[in-house]
């Protein structure tokens, strides 16, 4: 009984960082990312596996740094931090995690 316990507390001990990060990415996106995303405004790719397909083959890093840098692409622009400059570069990284999670199901 104790060795269960235990074993329950060290994974969820274990996975909490994991689910904040995918709390945080989910409320970043929903405060912040779906003002573009959401509608598809200014080439933004909405959630959608199809829009997102020539940008995962160039992988979470650098999408990771244009959402956070900022980025001119041929179908559209992602200002830096998607304008809000007030956020976190640890919330731009979780939302772009969430977003590539959701259109990789």
């Amino acid at each position: 009984m104790k060795i269960r316990l235990a074993i329950s507390i060290a994974a969820i001990t274990l996975a909490a960082p994991m689910l904040a990060v995918a709390d945080e990415g989910a409320d970043t996106y929903n405060v912040a990312c779906v003002a573009c995303h959401g509608s598809g405004i200014a080439g933004a790719p909405k959630l959608e596996a199809e829009a997102w397909k020539g940008r995962l083959e160039k992988g979470e890093e650098t999408l990771i740094k244009h959402a956070i840098e900022g980025f001119q692409g041929e179908t559209g622009f992602m200002p830096a931090k998607g304008g809000r400059v007030d956020m976190s570069d640890a919330a731009i990284t979780a939302a772009v995690k969430y977003m590539i999670a959701e259109v990789s199901k």
